[in-house]
């Protein structure tokens, strides 16, 4: 077993769990028996949105913050103490304010969120090239180049942490592991400004009791056609044989089966070659509610704008997906006269594009939702 104090980022061999580091006594301490082996890492920026607001308004440092409001009141996310409140994601706007009434509003301010998502981006690529950004605030890296190099992938990416924190004033989580999905759980184990590592010798035994919408790509409507199978844990999706996972969810069945098991062949690679970029969702329940529509294409339109951003594009023309009850998908579209990546904008295309389609004879209802940008200079 090794251990890394993540504040003088000595690496040293360990016999035994210690609580804190032999060299400078910090608390900081990361211990694994595969520490000096892995390479692959997820690293997420903590709260984002509402870790740029705090590092530019000391206000509010030790205050609840919520990131959100427009024109439908979702909140887009919330500071780790208005969390601990029950505040989450997506969640309406009045609902966070009961269950936090003393959390500061902040509107998003995306423009600003771009920046510092692409300057901290600049200290992953400083590292290494093998960088796949997922969002603004989150991305993979492989450290195997560096580890080749004789560099110590865990004492790096605890140097990139303690140097983001520095110079952007905002706190890293990073997940470290063997492949891209255990690497992801990780990263989501010790938030906020954590560091965890999920091993491969321990993946199977970690991975079999916890719930399957832990699995990468399992959403609310996968999630819930499992639950009416009677799965509810990894485990359980073991004991499926590969045909029958295919025969159940399609394409997706076969990656299901290797990633219940802890198993993710997947390489980290930057792709900018997309024509367009999107973001849909399936609906837990059918609706043709307009309201309830145009709150889930808010959110889908600064999720698009998010991706935009990751990948340094700009659109022209705008999309809006809809699958009926009935199965039936309708597109509608409008190209507009320059390009944009503003939230602000998409959702305003989008939303008019949905008003028109949810006011047509026979009303409809809805099980899918999606908005999507293309024409990119």
């Amino acid at each position: 077993m090794s251990s890394l104090c993540r504040t003088c980022l000595t690496v040293t061999p360990t016999a035994s769990i210690s609580p804190r580091c032999a060299s400078c006594g910090s608390p900081k301490v990361v211990q694994h028996g595969e520490l000096d082996t892995l390479s692959l890492a997820h690293i997420d920026c903590d709260a984002f949105y509402a870790a740029v607001e705090k590092r530019d308004d000391p206000s509010i440092r030790n205050k609840p913050v919520i990131i959100g409001g427009g024109q439908r009141g979702v909140v887009t996310t919330a500071c780790y103490l208005a969390r601990i409140q029950g505040v989450r994601s997506a969640m309406p706007m009045y609902r966070a304010k009961q269950l936090c009434p003393q959390a500061v509003i902040v509107k998003p301010n995306m423009a600003k969120y771009r920046e510092t998502g692409l300057e901290v981006r600049q200290y992953f690529r400083a590292l290494t090239p093998d960088v796949e950004p997922l969002s603004i605030d989150e991305a993979f890296l492989d450290l195997s180049g560096i580890a080749r190099a004789g560099k110590h992938p865990a004492q790096e990416l605890a140097r990139l942490a303690q140097t983001v924190q520095d110079q952007v004033g905002i706190t890293l989580s990073i997940g470290l592991s063997h492949n891209k999905l255990l690497a992801k759980i990780a990263s989501d184990l010790d938030k906020p400004d954590g560091f965890a590592i999920l091993g491969q010798a321990e993946a199977k035994d970690f991975l079999a009791d916890k719930p399957v919408k832990l699995i990468w790509g399992v959403g609310p409507a996968t999630a819930k056609r499992m639950n009416a199978l009677g799965i509810t844990r990894i485990a359980q999706l073991r004991a499926f044989p590969k045909e029958d996972m295919i025969a159940m969810f399609g394409r997706f069945g076969e990656r299901l089966y290797h990633f219940c098991r802890g198993e993710d062949t997947r390489r980290v690679r930057e792709d900018r070659g997309s024509k367009s970029v999107s973001s849909e969702t399936t609906l837990m329940t059918d609706t043709g509610d307009l309201a309830e529509l145009t709150a889930i294409v808010e959110r889908l339109s600064y999720r698009v704008a998010e991706r935009l951003s990751t990948y340094e594009l700009a659109g022209k023309r705008i999309t809006l997906k809809l699958k009926t009850t009935d199965f039936d998908i309708l597109s509608r579209s409008q190209t507009l006269d320059g390009h944009t990546a503003d939230a602000r904008v998409l959702f305003s295309v989008a939303q008019r594009l949905l008003a028109a389609e949810v006011a047509r004879e026979p009303l409809q209802t809805y099980r899918l939702l999606g908005v999507g940008v293309a024409g990119f200079d």
